[in-house]
């Protein structure tokens, strides 16, 4: 390599020779990660999302009336997909620790996909649970595995912009999800319209999911779209600031102090406050806005411009903590202030204004991007690949409690107003809000009584140069968040 390139600088010392990575030269290495890894993350995790809800897009193909649902039954087939979730999280995440996790995550996909598509075989509401179950438990991998890839490949200043851009998929899935669903509503087939789209969706998630086995790579050290030079490069970027390694063994030690960090703790109970809300309305979106007063064609077609709402909100919240620091939980807040004011709109404005009580539900769906930024925090705050993996269960058991209660609330005798649920939509709001400036003030704390121990004040969201000769020891360090005393909090 020339010295003289401006892709990098050399340096001779003693008998070997190191490249360190200036400012510029990280700039051209991260957009070259970016281009080969984001677009492959954004389209799983998009696959995700419109497998986990293709059962709201079946409901207004009549599932319930084909499966004879009643009462409860269908609140049911949706929480029990996160029974199934809850279940597997833990045992999931040790593969993380334990397997080449491109690989482990691919393999995944594709079991998933053909259980999707097995939901065209489902006969009645047993059948139904059986299938919804499994799929939870396999999909429980992809959010956490995505957060941990994030965080092996990305410094703590760019986890928010690239967990937002991958949780996007969610968005421009809902979207296409929405015209497929549109698409089949006019199919007039003797397979029922409903099991058309499993077995839609289902067959592009395995097809995918091959795809991904030879596209995403374990980690940096073996990514084949970089140099020998600029892998190690890629790996010690992050290590700098987190010390954290895939070690590929489960440290005890890092368990313990998982279950003593409070942060730990506040994840799990603030995932599953916000969980509740969730999975009401994703279950129940098209029920919801059909409550509204529109008929079958109309509510799948509004839902789409629900679904460009959130991909907007994503995509300013990323903009603004990106060019903001210390923004994250601010930003959070704020957005739950603006979905109270949503969910306000639906409870106090006259049903016969139906476009206006519409609104507030898309503004109710503006809150997406409070999972990217929650992610965001998570990676950025936690050290330790085991303290993380431990970390990642925490977070998904919340999520998994809150969305199984969150269809519960809206009772099948209150259609289609719903009292109850948005109640305790309104309820959850508010203590998130509150959780969120919790928290906040907790972290400022620490750093600020880190920098007095340490004599030195510290910035969580610098750059810092990577130099191949000195900072080779940080390869196999693997230190929690505790243990490693220049480590400071993103807020």
């Amino acid at each position: 390599m020339d010295s003289k390139s401006a892709k990098s600088q050399l340096q001779e010392l003693g008998e070997g020779r190191t490249e360190i990575l200036g400012p510029e030269e990280e700039k051209r290495l991260v957009r070259k990660i970016d281009r080969n890894l984001l677009p492959i993350l954004i389209i799983a995790y998009g696959l995700q999302y419109l497998d986990k809800t293709s059962l709201s897009y079946a409901a207004i193909l009549d599932l319930r009336k084909s499966l004879h649902l009643v009462g409860q039954e269908y609140s049911w087939t949706s929480s029990i997909f996160y029974i199934g979730y809850l279940a597997a999280c833990y045992p999931i995440s040790l593969g993380f620790v334990k397997y080449p996790l491109g690989k482990y995550i691919s393999i995944i996909i594709v079991i998933w996909g053909a259980i999707l598509a097995f939901h065209t075989l489902a006969a009645n509401y047993a059948g139904m649970m059986v299938l919804r179950t499994f799929l939870g438990a396999l999909e429980s991998a992809i959010s956490p595995g995505f957060s941990l890839i994030t965080s092996m490949w990305y410094t703590p200043r760019e986890h928010v912009s690239r967990h937002s851009f991958w949780f996007a998929g969610n968005a421009c899935a809902s979207l296409i999800g929405s015209g497929v669903a549109y698409g089949i509503l006019h199919y007039k087939g003797s397979i029922a319209p409903w099991r058309v789209l499993f077995l839609v969706f289902g067959l592009i998630t395995v097809a995918y999911g091959a795809i991904l086995w030879v596209l995403l790579p374990d980690s940096p050290e073996n990514a084949r779209f970089l140099s020998a030079v600029e892998r190690e490069l890629a790996s010690l970027r992050p290590k700098k600031f987190q010390h954290t390694s895939q070690t590929k063994k489960w440290s005890k030690e890092q368990f313990i102090e998982t279950l003593k960090d409070p942060k730990s703790w506040w994840f799990l109970f603030f995932v599953f406050v916000i969980s509740i809300p969730n999975g009401g309305t994703t279950s129940f979106s098209t029920l919801i806005i059909n409550g509204f007063g529109y008929d079958s064609g109309e509510t799948i077609l509004m839902g789409m411009p629900a679904s460009a709402f959130q991909l907007l909100a994503v995509i300013l919240a990323a903009v603004v903590t990106s060019n903001l620091r210390g923004s994250r939980l601010y930003a959070m807040a704020f957005i739950y202030l603006c979905a109270i004011g949503g969910c306000l709109m639906i409870m106090l404005i006259p049903t016969k204004n139906k476009l206006a009580r519409l609104g507030g539900f898309w503004i109710i769906t503006a809150v997406a991007p409070i999972f990217p930024l929650m992610l965001s925090l998570f990676a950025s705050n936690t050290a330790g690949f085991t303290k993380k993996s431990t970390t990642s269960a925490f977070i998904f058991v919340g999520y998994c409690v809150g969305n199984l209660a969150g269809p519960q609330f809206f009772i099948s005798t209150e259609a289609p107003h719903y009292p109850t649920a948005y109640k305790t939509i309104l309820s959850c709001f508010s203590i998130s809000i509150i959780m969120i400036l919790g928290l906040r003030f907790y972290l400022f704390w620490e750093n600020k009584r880190r920098d007095k121990a340490q004599g030195i004040h510290i910035d969580a969201e610098d750059s810092r140069e990577i130099d191949l000769h000195t900072d080779k020891a940080l390869a196999a360090l693997d230190e929690t968040d505790w243990e490693n005393k220049s480590f400071r909090y993103v807020l």
